[in-house]
Formats: C-alpha cells, sequence, structure tokens
C-alpha cells in the first residue's frame, strides 16, 4: 500500500533555535476514524455538540448499517455540527472540517487521504467493517491517525485501535458507564487498546486541545537527526536504560520520534528539555514510554496468506524432515502478547494429527516486555479473538470464559515464553524454524545485520526463518534460499556462519591493536577495505601501494602496481612474492620479514626494478596495520618512485650478464641475512620451547590435579541431579494437583449463586465470582483495581470504609442492603485468613434475599392484621408448656380488654390463672389438663373472677401439639367470653 507522501515546509532556524516536538511531518490534518455500532448514534451526536466548525480535522464514522436500507446517518448528524456532513462516494479527497459517514453494505479504506468504497467480500455476520478501515488509516497516516469507538455491542474495534497505537496514533475509548451497549468499549479496554476513556463530551475536548496543542510545534523532517536532536535523544535513551536495563537507541529514528512527540502532546510539554526533565523525575512516564516504544501488534493467524502456506507447505515440509530425530524446535522472537505463538502451535498440532505423527513439538517464544510474557502465558484473551479464528478451531482449541476464551491446556504446554533480549542474550540454538515477523523494521540497518548471520547461526540446516512482509534478509542472501516466493519465507543454506555478536568496524591506532578475527576471502567484501586504504595513502601523498595478510597474499590494490608486481602464469594466486618482478622480490621479501618480526616500519631506499627494457629506482616501505579484524601480520607495503633520469638501458646481452650477476650477488647476500635471522630466530624458539615444555609439565600436574576434583564434582553433580529429578517429578504432580483445584474452583465460582468478591490485603480486587458482576459492573481487566474505585449498583456508600474496618477488628460484619433495581442482599464482610492463621485480605460475600424479604413484610403485615383482630375480640389466646408443670408461656393482648389484667400478669407459673377459676370450676379444669395428652383437644366452660371483681364465663378451647424436632409439647387454646352468660358475684 503506498503511503501519502506529505509535503515538507522549510524554515531556516539558527543552531541556538529550540526543537518544540518530535513530529517528522509537516502536515498538521489529523484524521478521526470514529467506530459505533447499537447505541452508537446518541454517542455522536453528544460528541459533535462539542466539537468546533473549525478544528483542523477530518472525521470519518464508519457504523453498522442495515445493507438493505437508505441510511438517515448524515441528515441526523448534519443537525448536531456546523461542519459539512457528507455521505462518502468512492475516490472522494479528504478535507479538514468536514465529517464523512460510510454508506450502507460498504467497506472502506484510505490511500494518500483518498476514500475508497469497497464492495463486502465477507458474510455479514463475519464483517468487520471498523477494524478493516483503522487497520488502512493506521498504515496511511500514521501518527496523525485518531481512533475512537462508541457504543455498540460485539468486539469490533480493538484490534483496529491497537493498529493505529501502534503508528503513534491516538485512542479513545468510550467510557462503558456512559454508554447504552458496552460491549466494544469493553473489548477495546480489555486488549489495552485505549489511551484514554472518556465520555463522549470529554473526547471532543480533549481532542481539541490536542490539536490546538500540536498546531503551535516546530517540526523536524526525515533528512537526519541534528547533532542538537540526536543528543536529546541519547539523554532519554539513557534514562530508559537506566530504569528498565533496556537501550533503544538501536531503533528507527521516526518510530522513536512518533512515540515521543504523541507523549509530550498528551502531557502538553511544550519543549524536548522539558521534556527530558519531566522524565527525569517522573519514574511512570519513563514505563509508559518504555511501553510505547515496545510494539505490540498482533493477533491470532494475523496475514492469513502467510498462516495458509504454513499449513500447506511449510510445517509439512518440517514435520516431514524431523521424523527420524522426534522432535522439533521453533522460535517465534517478538512474541508478544503470545497470538502468533499459539496460532502456530494450532497448526503444528492440526498437522500432526492430520499425518498421525508423534513428534514432539517445541515452541520458544520470546519478547522483551515482561508484562507480555506473562500475559501471554495466561492464554486468557477476551471476545474480540472470535473474529480471527475459525468457529471450529475455535471450540477445539479454546475455553470459553465470563468474559473471554483461554487457550487449551495442550496448546500451552507445547509453548514455552520466556522474557529474552534478542540484541543482548544469546540466541535459542538447533531450531528447525524461527519466526521473526515485524520486527526487524523497527530497528536500524546495522543492527538488521547483526541479526539476520544470528539467525543463521541459530537454525539447524534447511532450517526455515520465516520474516514479516515488509521485511527482507538484505546482504545475505547467501546465507539463504528462497523456500516461498510469495511470502517471506527462507530456507537456511548448509555453509558455516562465524558466530554471532561480531562488530563489523574497522579502527587503526597508533599503538598495537587488539587483534580479533583473520581477515578472510569471505570477509573481504564486508569490509571497508578501500576505505582504511585511502586514509593511509592521503597521508603518504598517495604512492602506489597493496595490503598483504600473514600468509603474504595480497588483499587490495591501490595506484599503478603494475609497475612493480605482475600475477603470474597457471592458477590465479595472489602472494606478493611471487608477483614481485626482477630485482625487487628479495629486497620485499627481506624487508617483510624485519617488519613482522620486529613490528615495525621498515623503509629500504634505492632499490632497482626493471621496469620494461629499463631501470627505475624507488624506495619501499613496509608498515603493519593495527585492527580488531586483521590478522596479527597484516602490512602495507608502498613503493615510491624516486624521481631521477631512469640509470641504464638493458641492450645488450653483455649487460644484460653483468645485470643478472649483480642480482645474483644481491639475492646472495640477501639470503645469508635472512639464514642468519633464521638461526637467531631458532635459537630463540628453542629457549622457549625448553621453558614451554616446564610451564606444560607443571600444568599437566595442575590438570590431574584438577581432574581428581572434577570426578569428585561429577559425582556430586550426578547426586544433585537425582534429587532435582525427584522434586522435578513431585513438582510436575504439585501442579496438575493445582491445575484440577484451581479448575474445581473456577466450575465451584461459576455455579454458585452467590455474589463473591476476594480482596488483597491492600484491598485491590483479586478475583471475583461471575453472580458479582451484576451487582459491580466487573470486568476482567478490574483485576488488581482498588475497592476504593468500585462502583456498585447498591444504596451503600459505605462499603470502603466497612471493608477497611473488617480488617482492622478482624470482626465479620453483616448488613442487608438494597440495589437499585429492588432486590434485596444479605451482605457479609470477612477477613480473609489461610491455612496459617495469617489475615492477607477481605471477601465480601452477597447472598439475594429478594424472596425472603417479601415474605418477611408479608409475615409482619399479617401479624399486624392478626393482631389487630385478636385485641378487638372477646377472647384471650394463649399457649403453655409442661417444663416439667404447666407453665404460661404467651398471652395475647387482648387479656387487658377482657379480663382487666395485662398479658405480663398470666405468664409463668399457671397458678395466677387457676386461683381466680371459680371453685366449682376449678376440679373439671385440672382434670382437663391432665388427660388433654390421651384427649388431645377439648373444649369447657368455666368461670373466671376478672380485674373489676366480677365473674365472667368462659369456653376453654383446648388443644394439645406433640413433642416435633425435639421441642417440648405444648397446649395452644383460647379463652373465648361467652357474652349471654350473666356474672357470677
Amino acid at each position: 500500500m503506498q503511503k501519502a507522501t506529505p509535503k515538507k515546509t522549510v524554515t531556516k532556524k539558527s543552531k541556538s533555535a529550540k526543537t518544540n516536538t518530535l513530529s517528522h511531518l509537516s502536515n498538521n490534518l489529523f484524521i478521526v476514524g470514529i467506530g459505533a455500532s447499537a447505541g452508537g448514534l446518541e454517542a455522536l451526536k453528544l460528541f459533535f455538540n462539542q466539537i468546533p466548525p473549525k478544528n483542523g480535522m477530518a472525521f470519518i464514522v464508519v457504523q453498522h448499517l442495515d445493507p438493505t436500507h437508505k441510511s438517515l446517518l448524515s441528515e441526523l448528524l448534519a443537525k448536531h455540527t456546523k461542519m459539512p456532513v457528507v455521505e462518502i462516494s468512492d475516490q472522494i479527497k479528504v478535507t479538514q472540517d468536514h465529517v464523512y459517514v460510510i454508506p450502507p453494505n460498504k467497506d472502506l479504506r484510505i490511500i494518500n487521504k483518498t476514500l475508497l468504497l469497497i464492495e463486502p467480500s465477507e458474510e455479514r455476520p463475519k464483517r468487520r467493517p471498523i477494524d478493516s478501515f483503522f487497520h488502512s488509516l493506521a498504515v496511511d497516516q500514521q501518527d496523525k491517525a485518531i481512533g475512537i469507538v462508541l457504543s455498540g455491542t460485539g468486539t469490533e474495534g480493538a484490534l483496529g485501535l491497537k493498529e493505529i497505537k501502534a503508528e503513534g496514533g491516538i485512542t479513545i475509548v468510550q467510557d462503558p458507564k456512559t454508554a447504552q451497549f458496552s460491549g466494544m468499549p469493553n473489548n477495546a479496554i480489555s486488549a489495552n487498546a485505549a489511551d484514554f476513556i472518556l465520555s463522549p463530551e470529554d473526547m471532543a475536548k480533549k481532542l481539541v486541545n490536542y490539536i490546538k496543542k500540536n498546531s503551535s510545534t516546530i517540526t523536524t523532517t526525515d533528512k537526519g537527526l541534528g547533532d542538537q536532536l540526536q543528543n536529546q535523544l541519547n539523554k532519554i535513551f539513557f534514562i530508559i536504560k537506566n530504569q528498565t536495563g533496556y537501550d533503544f537507541s538501536n531503533y528507527k529514528s521516526n518510530t522513536i520520534i512518533r512515540r515521543i512527540n504523541k507523549r509530550m502532546l498528551l502531557d502538553q510539554i511544550d519543549t524536548i528539555d522539558d521534556y527530558i526533565s519531566f522524565i527525569q523525575i517522573n519514574p511512570d512516564e519513563v514505563t509508559i514510554l518504555y511501553k510505547d516504544f515496545l510494539i505490540g501488534v498482533t493477533s491470532f493467524f494475523r496475514d492469513k496468506e502467510v498462516f495458509k502456506i504454513l499449513a500447506e507447505k511449510t510445517i509439512p515440509y518440517l514435520l516431514k524432515n524431523c521424523a527420524p530425530k522426534q522432535e522439533l524446535r521453533v522460535w517465534i522472537c517478538g512474541c508478544s502478547t503470545g497470538e502468533e505463538a499459539y496460532s502456530l502451535a494450532i497448526l503444528f498440532k492440526e498437522a500432526l494429527k492430520k499425518n498421525n505423527q508423534y513428534i514432539k513439538v517445541i515452541l520458544f517464544a520470546s519478547d522483551i516486555d515482561k508484562d507480555a510474557v506473562n500475559f501471554a502465558r495466561n492464554g486468557i484473551y477476551a471476545d474480540y479473538i472470535k473474529a480471527d479464528i475459525d468457529d471450529e478451531l475455535l471450540s477445539q482449541y479454546f475455553l470459553k470464559q465470563e468474559h473471554g476464551y483461554q487457550v487449551k491446556k495442550e496448546i500451552r504446554e507445547m509453548v514455552i515464553f520466556a522474557h529474552h533480549n534478542l540484541i543482548k542474550d544469546p540466541p535459542f540454538s538447533k531450531l528447525d524454524m524461527i519466526s521473526c515477523r515485524n520486527l526487524l523494521i523497527y530497528i536500524n540497518s546495522d543492527l538488521q545485520k547483526k541479526i539476520i548471520p544470528v539467525f543463521h547461526y541459530s537454525l539447524n540446516t534447511d532450517g526455515i526463518l520465516l520474516l514479516g512482509t515488509s521485511e527482507s534478509i538484505g546482504e545475505y542472501g547467501d546465507l539463504f534460499d528462497v523456500f516461498d516466493k510469495n511470502v517471506k519465507i527462507f530456507k537456511r543454506k548448509d555453509i558455516p556462519t562465524r558466530k554471532p555478536g561480531l562488530i563489523n568496524e574497522l579502527q587503526f591506532t597508533e599503538n598495537k591493536a587488539f587483534l580479533a578475527e583473520p581477515f578472510t576471502v569471505g570477509t573481504r567484501k564486508k569490509t571497508n577495505i578501500s576505505g582504511i586504504t585511502d586514509k593511509i595513502l592521503i597521508e603518504q601523498y598517495a604512492p602506489p601501494s597493496v595490503i598483504i595478510d600473514k600468509n603474504n597474499d595480497a588483499l587490495y590494490f591501490s595506484g599503478n602496481t603494475g609497475l612493480y608486481l605482475e600475477p603470474p602464469s597457471g592458477i590465479a594466486r595472489f602472494n606478493i612474492l611471487e608477483m614481485a618482478k626482477k630485482g625487487l622480490r628479495s629486497s620485499l621479501e627481506n624487508a617483510i620479514a624485519k617488519s613482522r618480526t620486529n613490528d615495525i616500519e621498515i623503509k629500504q631506499d634505492g632499490i632497482e626494478v626493471i621496469v620494461g627494457d629499463f631501470f627505475k629506482t624507488i624506495n619501499l616501505k613496509v608498515k603493519p596495520l593495527y585492527s580488531k579484524l586483521y590478522d596479527k601480520g597484516t602490512l602495507m607495503i608502498i613503493f615510491e618512485s624516486v624521481e631521477k633520469p631512469i640509470t641504464k638501458q638493458v641492450a645488450s646481452k653483455t649487460g644484460k650478464r653483468k645485470l643478472v650477476a649483480s642480482e645474483l650477488e644481491k639475492e646472495l647476500k640477501i639470503t645469508r641475512e635472512h639464514l642468519q635471522i633464521a638461526i637467531d630466530e631458532l635459537e630463540s624458539s628453542n629457549e622457549d620451547l625448553k621453558n614451554a615444555n616446564e610451564d606444560f609439565q607443571s600444568s599437566n600436574e595442575e590438570l590431574q590435579s584438577t581432574n581428581e576434583e572434577l570426578e569428585t564434582s561429577r559425582e556430586e553433580l550426578q547426586s544433585v541431579n537425582e534429587e532435582l529429578t525427584t522434586v522435578n517429578t513431585e513438582l510436575t504432580d504439585k501442579i496438575d494437583q493445582l491445575s484440577q483445584s484451581n479448575n474445581d474452583l473456577n466450575n465451584l465460582l461459576r455455579s454458585i449463586e452467590v455474589a463473591t468478591i476476594y480482596l488483597d490485603i491492600d484491598l485491590k480486587i483479586k478475583r471475583f465470582t461471575p453472580a458479582a458482576t451484576k451487582i459491580f459492573n466487573l470486568i476482567p481487566s478490574d483485576i488488581d483495581r482498588p475497592v476504593t474505585q468500585l462502583a456498585s449498583n447498591l444504596y451503600y456508600k459505605s462499603l470502603a470504609e466497612d471493608v477497611k474496618e473488617a480488617l482492622k477488628t478482624l470482626a465479620v460484619k453483616s448488613i442487608e442492603v438494597n440495589a437499585i433495581d429492588g432486590a434485596w442482599y444479605y451482605m457479609r464482610i470477612i477477613p480473609y485468613r489461610t491455612a496459617d492463621n495469617i489475615i492477607e485480605g477481605v471477601l465480601v460475600t452477597l447472598v439475594e434475599i429478594t424472596e425472603q424479604k417479601k415474605v418477611e413484610q408479608q409475615l409482619k403485615k399479617s401479624n399486624e392484621h392478626l393482631t389487630l383482630i385478636m385485641e378487638n375480640l372477646p377472647a384471650v389466646p394463649y399457649t403453655c408448656i409442661n417444663d416439667p408443670h404447666l407453665k404460661i408461656d404467651f398471652v395475647g393482648n387482648s387479656a387487658e380488654k377482657v379480663t382487666g389484667f395485662l398479658p405480663e400478669q398470666f405468664t409463668g407459673d399457671i397458678s395466677f390463672w387457676l386461683n381466680r377459676i371459680h371453685p366449682s370450676d376449678k376440679k373439671k379444669i385440672l382434670d382437663t389438663f391432665n388427660d388433654i395428652k390421651k384427649i388431645a383437644s377439648y373444649d369447657l366452660e368455666f368461670r373466671w373472677k376478672c380485674a373489676d371483681g366480677k365473674y365472667k364465663s368462659f369456653i376453654n378451647y383446648m388443644r394439645y401439639v406433640e413433642i416435633e424436632n425435639r421441642k417440648p409439647a405444648y397446649i395452644v387454646g383460647v379463652w373465648q367470653e361467652l357474652i349471654v352468660s350473666k356474672s357470677i358475684k
């Protein structure tokens, strides 16, 4: 996809001028993509009500619309903004201060600020118009893109916002509390894709302030960083490295600049120097900037074409070649939150099932971001992943949870996640495949050149390297073959690889150098020999010269060396002595030997060399070279021509014979000198050998002693290894038990209807049951949130205070609370105790008692009615028990009205009531009480003296109740006044 090429404005500045921002684009038009679904219209109205007509932005609204009906969205939004509202037509150019609305049944892309309408390629349930547009907006506008997700159901928007955020753009999500439908906002928040979570009104204010701040800043260009800006960036890199341990100086400047500029604008900071001061005293901002530098855009089966080729071609190839060793090793570099690693694991699992193979596949997934690695290990993802995974694979390899999906254990066990720095840490080795997608594009070319050989070193022969669609192996085509031309998949060549980590830099120094890797034919092309030679020749007025290695083979020629050197006939050889012309070889060999022996520069003057038919006099210089990459013994040979007339012409046979004799005498003299040098070196070497022999004997004794110690250590290590094996077996068993317990606990929490929240000692949420989400509107991202920030649907404002009090006093608090929807709950706040009786937090449980509360209120009302009725009846209800003697334990309130005595006077011993019975009736009353157990019920008239001293006639209706549930038997009865009876004096 072709990116827009914005016009650049060049402004002359003094060297002392401050750079206010790091933005690399001078175009200040921000394009705002707005995604909405159900309930989004109301949010759009509130948003555009707050946007001024002249704002420097363009707004593109992508909403889920009915494909069969004409949309009225443009007309509806036009009533809430003074900006022109346009329904998008194909290839319309985006203009600032305009609102563009997607038409029904179309997908939308943006290229070079031009909107393109596309016929939907997917069935309606699988379409993702918001995510696809956000993706194109991120690619096209990068840090000038702004993504907004408003109210809606489903999972759309989360992936698109992550891509905008990765390119340095701003992402905003509607606060779920203000959304009519919170599905889309909650998914975007769960995916950590939101820079801000705001209401529609606050979104508008935030955008306007952001644009105003950006419009007043000064920009830089892409042509390179000035010294001042580079120094400022280096300070930021140092602060981040000092706090986190990670060095971002090798990341591409444009990537770094966009993210620093974004943070400056969001923090409302004008200059880079002010931002450096700000992060020096704000470690939290350093952490945020560090997280922004880490590119974390990924998804399951991202780039369908790549995974299709992996499944159909690459993985079958790997499994076929892997059969003999029964183990296959894969490394995923920059795994982020783990989606790609699990995607590859699923493909391998499917291929193994299809082929009925039993090969152990191990996937090493590494990333520099510890938080991302920890997230990936859990393998729990929000609902939005449904859009990227086939329904069959989703049901087969994922477990549905309350707010998302978890990768099944069989896939999680295939992947080993590790916190790993590709630049600093040793690489994984003996690998069959490496996947490094969309990592190299964010680092500079120098670091890329170091990483590609690392991959070649780590792979087995014919191993597979997978790169991103925008990445390549560059100049290392000699290390890899193309495995698939449609995507960036390469196969390792079976050629030697130097160990990774070498630095291809050459440095000269006047002192002796620290010598490293030998300079070989294989590395000649990669080393800047010409640059080194030119530097020295400029100092020497650029005479003809040649560089030779320790074997006297020529590495590089400069100037017209053909006057003094010529290649020998036969197989091509570059030995400098074999190439030397007559008259030069002996002097050259002598000078080379002296220079290497004494490690100094040697100069020989007045050497006569035959050039054609003439003699030419030259001065010869041999100079040692010191470099980290050259072997010791590398020399530069310089031929200096002596400016004087040619001495004589070789014309006659006699002259030639004299010349030959002269040459022989010179060679004999030089041979004698070489022989003397060799004798001196031999004597010196012999002495050195004697000393070395003594050293070897001493070392041999030490090695024997060390060998005995190593044998003892080996035995100890064998014992430790056996212990570790035992411990590992126990640990595996414990892990299985823990996994089973965790599964049991999760099933228990899902099955019980008791809403429960677990809080730690700092009153942060650690776990909650599904039933709690109905009361407190909890989502997975609320884990580790303080309870003081918890909002609920209860008429109960003192939850935080009561929780603190329970933790302080260790007392259980119980209370009945009412909810907004009319439900009642019995809430208990209980200190959380471990098996060691240590308080580690608080449990808050809520049991719904709405039905019990209704029954209680009904009983209360019935009792009130019954009491009112009984108080106005000429009857007195009572109960008595035989415990062991008859005792009246209850008398109705009507007793006062009927008898003139208070109910309390009757309760207790039966004597008060019995003594006021008419003497003639007392015996039959006592007999009745004695026989009531046999009779079960009895009705008996009697006369009783009231408070006014007069007797009234009553009927005693008695019923006997047997012993039940270990409760004593009792008598229930009513004294019914006979109104027609006459009182007896």
